[in-house]
């Protein structure tokens, strides 16, 4: 009897697991991906801002600067189709340096048809 109920249990996980639709979803509370060390730096990030045109997506997202040195940063945005799978080719990892007491702005465009999601990885 044990069996059959685990039997039972099994086969319902695997049509259930069979059933979900192929895609990795983005939030909209997961686009900024930052690296602790990025924050022990002390820097800060508002999450990228996503505009889809007819022919390109482009995103953009402002780095702040608290310390009284310049900092150094990597970063890459990564894009995602509607159904929230990652495009690829990636795009090159970019770095930029972050003046003392200052902010810049990061800006992304997708070289692909049809990306609706964004994450932007920041690392030192």
């Amino acid at each position: 009897m044990l069996r059959g109920r685990f039997a039972a249990l099994v086969m319902t996980l695997v049509i259930v697991g069979c059933s979900a639709r192929p895609a990795i979803p983005v939030s909209d509370e997961q686009t900024l991906v930052m690296e602790s060390s990025v924050l022990a730096a002390g820097i800060t990030a508002e999450q990228p801002s996503l505009t889809i045109s007819e022919i390109q997506a482009s995103a953009s997202s402002s780095l702040y600067n608290e310390r009284h040195e310049p900092v150094t940063v990597h970063y890459r945005f990564y894009w995602y189709d509607v159904r929230g799978l990652e495009m690829h080719p990636l795009e090159a990892t970019r770095t930029v340096v972050i003046p003392a007491m200052s902010s810049v702005t990061l800006y992304g465009s997708a070289n692909y048809l049809g990306a609706h999601k964004v994450r932007l990885y920041l690392y030192l």
